[in-house]
């Protein structure tokens, strides 16, 4: 082995340990964790699940990428990651005052929104460069073995850092839990950094310049693009309809702790660990579009959990919401993102990244926008609708069936019988 390959090889475990890293990170600014902090904030539980959207509504800002085309994607991809995660530590340290204004709300939604536009700039970039270090012949495998890795250790992070925000709370000293996750947030800044710094940058066909209308333009009229844009959108409606509400119904309406949240959580983790390695032989045995139609059909079977679960069986039904959502995650997580792979030759790859993730992430954060007064009207109702008790999280996993039924149907008609770019 010359000393290249031993470059590439060492530079795809550092990409292993950096997808795991940057997995801690969004732990730790998503889920129970950010419900803490906004809690502490003030917020309400619509107002949470715009903010958990922020997050696919950053991804308009991928479009930026696809106008800076540096001849290195190495020293932008440093730069803005370093500066991202300072921001993310940075949430933490907002709610330390202990108060709840207008002014510590408003500094917390510019925060992450300008966390999350500088991610999004650098992640097109980041994920073509990474990806480009791996057979195209390995890529589900690898990405199973990635994903694998992320949730083993992924599950240490969430038990760890939960307990010690459950037990800061019992002790009625929040100010000392968000002190531990901001120096731990700070830690992760430190280690992910320099697994970026450590990994080659092999060259690409990719070009350094280009006009970015015509770009844009072009990855519009583009068919292939269209079509994985299109399933990417209908995705993350399903998704987005439901999941930034979860996390609420979880601690409020059906009364689990963080600690539980957590375990369920795990659990899922473990089922997604269980099938990746299967998802991922079987999408480069067969192809990434038919693992996902398998895909969309167990996270449909995710969605009726929420539709039937209550503070009664809440604990079953949302363990198998858990378990069902993940392991389809397994799969639908990496295709989407190889399906563009499969279908966009190399020098375009990082742009329709941008593009297609950019129309999903703005439908996502529209719908749960809209969405969000519906939560609030049911909520305010004491969870009635029509006279009949019904939680508000109940009606969008309905909406979820049936748009990830819509998903199987389109994947079957317009994407399985495609060829590879």
């Amino acid at each position: 082995m010359d000393n290249t390959d031993k470059k590439i090889r060492r530079s795809r475990n550092l990409y292993m340990i950096e997808a795991a890293l940057e997995y801690f990170i969004a732990i730790l600014v998503s889920g129970s964790f950010l419900a803490t902090i906004t809690s502490c904030l003030g917020f309400s539980d619509a107002h949470t699940g715009i903010l958990s959207s922020i997050i696919s509504l950053g991804s308009v800002f991928q479009l930026i990428s696809i106008a800076i085309r540096p001849k290195r994607s190495k020293p932008m991809v440093v730069a803005l990651s370093i500066a991202n995660q300072v921001l993310f530590t940075f949430l933490y340290v907002i709610p330390l005052p202990r108060e709840s204004n207008m002014f510590l709300k408003m500094a917390f939604i510019g925060v992450i929104l300008t966390a999350y536009l500088l991610y999004y700039i650098a992640h097109p970039k980041k994920t073509n460069w990474f990806m480009s270090l791996v057979d195209d012949k390995e890529r589900g495998r690898f990405t199973a073995n990635k994903e694998i890795v992320s949730l083993i250790t992924g599950m240490g992070i969430s038990f760890g850092m939960g307990a010690v925000v459950d037990y800061f709370k019992a002790k009625g000293d929040i100010t000392a839990a968000l002190i531990v996750c901001a120096i731990t947030m700070f830690a992760l800044t430190v280690l992910h950094t320099l697994t970026i710094l450590f990994t080659v940058e092999p060259e690409t066909n990719s070009k350094a310049s280009g006009n970015f209308l015509k770009s844009i333009v072009s990855l519009a009229k583009d068919k292939n693009v269209l079509k994985v844009s299109i399933l990417f959108v209908i995705w993350a409606i399903a998704n987005s309809v439901t999941v930034p509400f979860i996390v609420t119904y979880n601690l409020k309406e059906l009364g689990l702790s963080v600690t539980t949240t957590i375990v369920i959580a795990a659990i899922g983790s473990v089922g997604r660990i269980l099938v990746s390695r299967f998802w991922g032989a079987y999408a480069d045995k067969n192809s990434f579009a038919k693992m996902d139609m398998l895909c969309f059909g167990i996270a449909a079977l995710a969605f009726l959990c929420v539709v039937f679960s209550n503070p009664a069986n809440g604990l079953f039904t949302m363990t198998g919401y858990n378990l069902l959502h993940a392991v389809a995650l397994g799969g639908i997580n990496s295709s989407l993102i190889n399906l563009v792979f499969d279908l966009v030759p190399e020098e375009r790859r990082a742009d329709s990244l941008a593009v297609t993730q950019v129309a999903s992430g703005v439908s996502a954060f529209l719908v749960t926008l809209a969405v969000s007064p519906f939560v609030d009207f049911v909520q305010s109702n004491g969870n009635k609708l029509f006279g009949i008790t019904v939680y508000p999280q109940q009606i969008t996993a309905a909406v979820s069936v049936v748009l990830t039924l819509v998903a199987i149907i389109y994947t079957g008609k317009t994407l399985v019988k495609r060829k590879k770019a």
